[in-house]
């Protein structure tokens, strides 16, 4: 019997190669063998998931969303770089965990780029999930070189506030991407603006008020209308393109770049040729923090159990609310669920977390159909 475990991180808790660790050592202790597979759907994880695929890490120095100097990494190998949004200049990075709606830029992950640029790669992937900002990408396109101005011509800082100050876009200066393929891995298939936009569904996670929210969007608007004033006719077609809401808009600014956007989750399960190990494989075991209603629309889980078919997947989950009649929609034989075992919140608890993991891991491989 073969049981192959790819989860994604329980966020907040365990990363997705400790989760797969955890239920690897429950399952041994029912006396069965595993095979770890930690995956990343383009959030927090995916340079790690990256590396579990062979690449090699680097470390960088970049600024961090609220500008503070930190460590990163991303991953180099065959051709391509992987360069993270949430390890550069997401929302962990912020200091003490302090929320700064409108200040807080993507410069970092634009340093992570042209870092990751002297490596020379054929293949530029960013991951965008666990973004901090909504600068429309300003942070990271100022880190490659273009400079944004107001009308009498002064400099701006790149975040949030200032958009809606900016007048014109000088790229004249930009480090030249022509030659690099752009992929953009994210599962958020928003566009920049409106009510389905950055600043509307996802600046409240980031702590905007509605006032904000208010002043972000319109200044969102005034950024694709500079970007138009500054000859970039398509930027309006652009900021309408599913995807370009992601990350508070560095979605927009990839696109503007070249760069095309794709399933994250898709994008992992082909980077750690997911399909390849499946001929060996009895069992699979996959999981994140939550599963719920939303798990089915894109989420790594589902995606994940499609390509599994028809082997059998069993998701394990911080928090579950998917209804039972459900699970099979989603492709999975069973859910395992932390909040079944425990009235404490596992998301904050990385010990309960690793202990329950280990304790469902034993669970699953002794059920007769799996222990035989």
């Amino acid at each position: 019997m073969r049981v192959l475990l790819a989860p994604d991180k329980f966020k907040g808790s365990l990363t997705a190669a400790d989760v797969a660790d955890r239920l690897a050592d429950g399952l041994a202790e029912a006396g069965i063998d595993s095979l770890r597979m930690p995956m990343a759907d383009g959030g927090d994880g995916s340079v790690d998931a990256a590396v579990a695929a062979g690449f090699t890490p680097h470390p960088v120095t970049v600024a961090g969303a609220s500008g503070t100097p930190r460590y990163a990494r991303i991953a180099v190998g065959d051709g391509s770089a992987v360069v993270e949004v949430a390890n550069t200049c997401g929302l962990a990075t912020l200091p003490n965990g302090r929320k700064l709606p409108l200040d807080a830029s993507s410069l970092g992950v634009g340093q992570a780029i042209s870092q990751a640029l002297r490596h020379r790669p054929r293949r530029l992937v960013l991951a965008l999930g666990g973004s901090a900002c909504t600068d429309g990408g300003m942070g990271m396109l100022a880190a490659l070189g273009v400079t944004f101005a107001d009308a009498s011509g002064q400099r701006l800082r790149a975040c949030g506030r200032s958009l809606a100050r900016v007048h014109t876009v000088d790229s004249s200066r930009a480090v030249r991407l022509s030659e690099v393929d752009i992929v953009v891995a994210s599962d958020v298939t928003n566009p920049l603006l409106g009510p389905d936009g950055a600043a509307v569904v996802y600046g409240p996670q980031k702590g905007a008020t509605e006032s904000d929210v208010r002043f972000l969007d319109d200044g969102l608007r005034k950024l694709v209308r500079a970007f138009v004033r500054s000859g970039y006719p398509d930027a309006a077609t652009v900021a309408a393109a599913s995807g370009a809401g992601s990350a508070g808009g560095i979605g927009f600014a990839a696109l503007l770049l070249g760069g095309t956007i794709v399933s994250g989750a898709e994008f992992f399960l082909e980077l750690l040729e997911f399909d390849r190990h499946l001929p060996d494989i009895d069992l699979v075991i996959t999981g994140e923090g939550s599963i719920d209603e939303q798990t089915a629309h894109g989420k790594l889980p589902a995606v994940l159990a499609a390509r599994a078919h028809p082997t059998p997947v069993v998701a394990v989950a911080g928090r579950n609310t998917l209804p039972r009649d459900h699970w099979h929609r989603a492709g999975f034989t069973a859910v395992y669920s932390l909040s079944d075992y425990t009235d404490s919140n596992t998301a904050d608890d990385p010990d309960l977390t690793s202990r329950l993991l280990t304790r469902i891991g034993r669970e699953i491989g002794r059920i007769p159909a799996i222990s035989g």
